[in-house]
């Protein structure tokens, strides 16, 4: 029955897990198995392997065929090299004291590389940690400088936002008063147009009542002479006329006298009229201008 040494997956998914064990090679790869011989695991750094050795130099030295990756790993742990040691034992090549000496050597440089490694992803893993450590404490370094900058920022624009809106209610307020002082002007000039309007045509209404109280006055004196003017007259021309018929009823024409002397009478009462007419006529504007 042929023999293989190999891996058996274990694990979940993206975590795999490996048993090495030998089986028959015609079972399935996660099917029954002879020996399980170690467990290897890749997910650390670096890979932990946990082997028997001396069960697998047995199943080498029975004509088992490790797979690639189970060669590698029993390479890596010193099966193969402890196999070839046994094998110049047998054929006398070394004996078992110097065998056993050369892999126990083996094994402490083994060790020592391992351990060079690990101490070297340490290191970098400390220096990976110190790194990040530093970045972010310049990061909250920065990010209290921003916070600061920020809070200055904010109480400068805080205070500027004040400023402006005290300076906007100082405009609104001035404007306001503006307004108002504008209307209040505007009312007082309306008032005081129309007050100077009002004495505008007061003084004219007065001027202009004045003028006619003249020009009625003058009116009034040139008709009251007039009238004088005529009454006198009419009691002149009644007195003529009552003495020139008183004596021309003595004689015998004295009906032809009387209208003779009716009309030069007449005529002379219209002449005596229109004479006294114009000159009231021309005395009323000298008496205006004497005024």
């Amino acid at each position: 029955m042929p023999v293989k040494i190999r891996l058996q997956r274990h694990g979940k998914k993206g975590k795999p897990y490996y048993w090495i064990v030998a089986a028959d090679t015609r079972s399935k790869r996660d099917g029954k198995y002879l020996e399980k011989l170690g467990a290897y695991n890749p997910n650390t750094n670096p890979a932990t392997i946990d082997l028997n050795v001396d069960g697998a130099v047995k199943w080498l030295q029975n004509g088992a065929q490790p797979t690639d990756t189970a060669k590698a790993i029993l390479s890596y742990k010193g099966a193969l090299l402890k196999n070839h040691l046994a094998g110049g034992v047998r054929k006398g090549a070394l004996t078992e004291e110097q065998a056993e000496a050369k892999f126990a050597a083996w094994l402490d440089e083994k060790a020592g590389k391992v351990g060079a490694k690990t101490d070297g992803l340490a290191i970098a893993q400390s220096e990976v940690k110190a790194k990040a450590l530093a970045a972010e404490k310049a990061a909250n370094e920065a990010r209290i400088a921003a916070s600061v900058v920020v809070e200055e920022v904010a109480e400068v624009a805080a205070e500027t936002v004040e400023e402006v809106v005290e300076e906007a209610t100082e405009t609104v307020v001035a404007e306001e008063v503006a307004e108002v002082a504008t209307e209040t002007v505007e009312e007082v000039v309306e008032e005081a147009t129309e007050t100077v309007v009002v004495e505008e045509v007061a003084e004219v209404v007065t001027e202009t009542v004045e003028e006619v109280v003249e020009d009625a006055t003058e009116t009034v004196v040139a008709e009251e002479v007039v009238e004088v003017a005529t009454e006198t007259v009419v009691e002149v021309a009644t007195e003529t006329v009552e003495e020139v018929v008183e004596e021309a009823t003595e004689t015998v024409v004295a009906e032809e006298v009387v209208e003779a002397t009716t009309e030069d009478a007449t005529e002379t009462v219209k002449k005596v009229t229109k004479e006294t007419t114009e000159a009231i006529a021309e005395e009323a504007p000298e008496v205006k201008e004497e005024e």
